[in-house]
């Protein structure tokens, strides 16, 4: 069974730190694309930063210089740091494990920034 479990979610205040981690299980996620996306209410789920299995990244333009996304294969985990946390950062985050047809998502956690 294929999970991925979202941790380190929480409030902060503006200009303030966190760092989600995304452990894998059931997959041999080194092959893996991993990404991070968000979703506000009322807004669509947007991707927030990609990294591929070698380890090229890509950043929404909002969050780029500001959050940074790594993975350890060994651990089989993504992790998103994100720095100077602005309000309009506040959404549940949620991870996601792409490969071929593969598609996996995680439950996702909650990130509140408040002003």
């Amino acid at each position: 069974q294929v999970q991925l479990v979202e941790s380190g979610g929480g409030l902060v205040q503006a200009g303030g730190s966190l760092r989600l981690s995304c452990a894998a299980s059931g997959i041999n996620s080194r092959f893996y694309a991993m990404g991070w996306y968000r979703q506000a209410p009322g807004k669509q789920r947007e991707l927030v930063a990609k990294i591929t299995f070698d380890g090229t990244t890509n950043y929404l333009d909002s969050v780029k210089d500001r959050f940074t996304i790594s993975r350890d294969n060994v651990k089989k985990t993504v992790y998103l740091q994100m720095n100077n946390l602005k309000p309009e950062d506040s959404a549940v985050y949620y991870c996601n494990a792409v490969w071929r047809y593969a598609d996996y998502w995680g439950q996702g956690t909650q990130v509140t920034v408040s002003s």
